[in-house]
């Protein structure tokens, strides 16, 4: 019997891919930033980090970061795997490729930056005065 409810299973299996998607942002955004990395070098780490992740079970993703990151993470992925991807292209595509994923990590945090002055506005109103 088991302890743990289907839902339970199913938010632990996303949250484990959530997590998995954020190593795999921070990996890259390492590798590109990182001056003696090298295409081969770079393509390897992403090659490895798509297995892993295929090993996870792959969720139904809500959030428009997520679904931002995952297609992000695929496209990088599918351009990598290209015979014509090598140190020139990498290079080419470095720059681009660091706005991309700040760009990701300005999504990810966008709820984080409101002004206390709009947090709780309707909360704190005088109606009576």
């Amino acid at each position: 019997m088991s302890r743990f409810t289907p839902k339970q299973i199913e938010k632990y299996q996303r949250q484990k891919y959530i997590n998995f998607l954020d190593k795999i942002s921070k990996n890259l955004f390492r590798l590109l930033r990182h001056e003696e990395t090298t295409a081969a070098k770079f393509a390897t780490k992403l090659h490895e980090l798509m297995e892993q992740l295929g090993k996870l079970e792959k969720p139904r993703m809500d959030m428009e970061y997520m679904r931002e990151t995952q297609a992000y993470i695929e496209r990088l992925h599918a351009e990598t795997r290209l015979e014509e991807f090598d140190d020139a292209r990498y290079a080419e595509i470095c720059e681009a490729e660091m706005s991309n994923l700040n760009r990701l990590q300005k999504l990810k945090n966008k709820g984080n930056y409101k002004k206390d002055k709009h947090r709780h506005g309707e909360r704190d109103q005088d109606w009576g005065s």
